[in-house]
């Protein structure tokens, strides 16, 4: 199958035509699935809004002190866990899908014990869980310290079926060093996802789009995912599954003087998203924050 090269998917991605872009990904997309449509039903748990990092896109996190402890910050339980995934699992959810933040004092055992006791719970409810930042994190709290491919290999032997595609942002210097600094970069996050795809553990891939990147940063990053999903099906025993472009929201922020993206900033994204990597099954549109009418208006921009 032909893929753009960066310098034609930019030209398409910034032209005004927003329709025959919308008609290129639908191409494509129908050539892959026809007229199908994929979801699942899942719930999203975040185990925690703690977190050693900084990210200035993100309203999420809460440092940890003694006396954030009571304020808006918080922290569940493994039972608390359970009883939410139980509860997903009695109204006909599928997946749990399970990412926090870096928390500095849980130890790599609260994680196992989450995925196996999830899994005791719901035999039949796929845990995907945990980004490629949480794993670095994972083995850096593990005692003794572990490697990538241990704590996976724990992670899965836990329970764990597959991997979110957060962390990723935007695979560029620049970007990374404005806008989440102290977060692992480009190299990290690709060996993550490589020892996970060699383990036979499949992940998803993710782009954070309308910050302080360039449309260029953009179309550069989508080629780095499908430059990696190459290898991956060529020598690999898993792969990306799909590619979620996750529209950045400033509200609460230390970004939040930008804008955002515009709907049509959103379409755009899908379609090139599409158009840029044809070797990954699928392009996600995250409803929650491009809404269920733009979610369902991009069925006909790729996704």
């Amino acid at each position: 199958m032909i893929s753009l090269s960066r310098e034609e998917a930019l030209r398409v991605y910034v032209s005004p035509d927003i329709f025959t872009l919308g008609e290129m990904a639908n191409a494509l997309r129908e050539r892959l699935h026809g007229r199908n449509a994929y979801y699942n039903i899942n719930r999203h748990i975040n185990y925690t809004n703690y977190c050693v990092l900084r990210c200035k896109f993100c309203s999420f996190y809460r440092p940890f002190s003694k006396e954030s402890q009571t304020q808006d910050g918080y922290e569940l339980s493994v039972d608390e866990m359970v009883v939410r995934a139980s509860e997903a699992y009695a109204q006909g959810a599928t997946e749990v899908h399970i990412v926090g933040g870096l928390h500095p004092k849980l130890p790599f055992d609260y994680y196992l014990q989450m995925c196996s006791a999830i899994r005791e719970a719901c035999p039949h409810l796929h845990i995907k869980a945990f980004t490629a930042i949480e794993i670095i994190h994972f083995t850096r709290i593990a005692r003794p310290r572990m490697s990538i491919a241990e704590v996976l290999t724990k992670l899965r032997e836990a329970g764990l079926g597959s991997m979110p595609g957060g962390g990723a942002e935007i695979f560029d210097d620049r970007v990374h060093d404005e806008a989440f600094k102290t977060k692992v970069g480009e190299a990290e996050w690709f060996e993550v996802h490589r020892t996970a795809h060699e383990l036979g553990i499949f992940t998803n891939a993710t782009m954070l789009y309308v910050h302080v990147e360039s449309a260029a940063e953009r179309i550069n990053h989508l080629h780095k995912l499908r430059e990696h999903q190459a290898e991956s099906l060529r020598s690999r025993l898993a792969h990306f599954n799909c590619v979620i472009p996750l529209s950045f929201i400033p509200d609460g922020s230390e970004l939040s003087h930008l804008p955002g993206p515009s709907g049509l900033d959103d379409l755009r994204t899908l379609a090139i998203s599409r158009l840029m990597c044809p070797n990954i099954p699928h392009i996600k549109a995250f409803w929650i924050m491009q809404t269920p009418k733009l979610a369902q208006v991009s069925l006909n921009w790729g996704v």
